[in-house]
């Protein structure tokens, strides 16, 4: 983010939450949602980022997503039309996307709701505030 610009915000509660999942496709997902709130957002622009109780929130100050897109976000290799023009591969989301979906979690983009241009990009992954019995430490 420090290359580009844009300032990030971070509020996690460091409550414990326990999840089932492989650590490295739930990074990769995470960098994802995160890597698309830089590559859209203005030079000098905001980046919230809430994790509380496995719900992760991003919220960026771009251009947002065009409602007719929204349907086609998570589909694999799927460009906006206005984002053409940035890098990708329209791969990304639908990693994301999949990989939540695979340990029961929700995943959503939608217009921000402060009435500002931008997206809330929200992960929800189920979980508990204590490690299930019979888990590792």
């Amino acid at each position: 983010a420090r290359l580009r610009g844009p300032h990030l915000t971070i509020d996690a509660a460091l409550d414990p939450w326990f999840v089932r999942a492989h650590r490295a496709p739930l990074e990769r997902a995470v960098v994802n949602i995160l890597d698309n709130a830089v590559k859209f957002s203005p030079e000098g622009g905001v980046i919230r980022v809430r994790l509380e109780r496995g719900a992760l929130t991003v919220r960026d100050h771009g251009p947002g997503i065009p409602a007719e897109d929204l349907p086609h976000v998570f589909d694999r290799f799927w460009r906006s039309p206005s984002a053409r023009s940035l890098p990708g591969s329209g791969l990304g989301l639908s990693i994301v996307a999949r990989t939540v979906r695979d340990i029961g979690g929700t995943v959503t983009l939608a217009p921000a709701r402060d009435g500002e241009p931008g997206t809330l990009a929200t992960i929800s992954i189920p979980g508990a505030p204590v490690r299930p019995p019979g888990e590792p430490e």
